[in-house]
């Protein structure tokens, strides 16, 4: 399933995503996040491509909540779950860091993943118990890793704790952070070495479904913030804490959780 998975991806990419770069206007949502006319072009297309390959229930970012509820529950045995465009606020500035994100679910966990970065022609997938990849190339590229106090972390402070995130402002444990603005590829960042530790305070099942399956395929560690097992977290506003290395995942945890309200 994954080379016809990710011929859709790459195609609805292609036809309904990256000829609308830099070209099309933008509206709000009632959270204040935006959306496009890419958005929900992408949006139909994929849920046509995806549904021809398995037709099983769609849950999509750009459904109402009613939909993505009504969905969830219909596709229990087996859905698709899909961010057409993760990092749209980035798409309409014209900044180039935003991908498709997919997941085939089952079970509430999933089984096949994919996030495909159209401006760097990166395609991260991965398929429980096969391992992830980028491009063909097995998944992590970087396996030499440092002590927390010299990595390279991935931190979306908005959506933290308030104490937590003015102790990572004001005395960080790692030498180095960034925050791109887009969920599901920083998960694969992470996955890849590119980042040696991520952090988020909340993230939507779009955001992490396919980027938790492509980090975990790669052997890295996850949570939540509040608990050990992630998908048992909750289900529409997930922490994140990851990190290939298991000590280094250890060290980052433990300095975390020491300093949460």
């Amino acid at each position: 399933m994954l080379e016809p998975l990710i011929e859709v991806v790459r195609g609805v990419a292609s036809r309904e995503i990256m000829p609308r770069y830099l070209k099309v206007a933008h509206s709000r949502k009632a959270d204040g996040s935006l959306f496009t006319e890419a958005d929900i072009a992408a949006q139909e297309a994929l849920k046509l491509g995806l549904c021809s390959l398995i037709d099983i229930p769609v849950v999509a970012e750009e459904m109402t909540q009613q939909e993505q509820a009504e969905q969830w529950l219909e596709g229990a045995a087996g859905l698709w779950c899909v961010d057409p465009i993760d990092g749209t606020s980035n798409f309409v500035n014209g900044l180039p860091y935003f991908a498709v994100s997919v997941a085939l679910m089952r079970h509430g966990r999933p089984v096949l993943g994919v996030v495909y970065d159209p401006v760097a022609d990166e395609a991260f997938y991965a398929a429980s118990g096969q391992g992830a990849f980028l491009n063909g190339e097995p998944l992590p590229i970087k396996t030499a890793f440092p002590s927390l106090r010299n990595a390279m972390a991935g931190v979306d402070l908005k959506r933290l704790d308030h104490a937590l995130a003015r102790h990572l402002v004001s005395a960080p444990p790692y030498m180095s952070q960034r925050n791109y603005g887009a969920s599901a590829l920083e998960w694969c960042y992470a996955a890849a070495g590119r980042y040696d530790v991520y952090l988020h305070g909340g993230q939507r099942l779009w955001d992490y479904a396919a980027g938790a399956l492509i980090m975990t395929e790669a052997e890295g560690q996850i949570c939540a913030l509040e608990q050990d097992d992630f998908w048992q977290a909750p289900l529409w506003r997930r922490s994140v804490i990851a990190a290939l290395d298991p000590s280094l995942f250890a060290s980052w945890k433990s300095w975390l959780r020491a300093h949460l309200t």
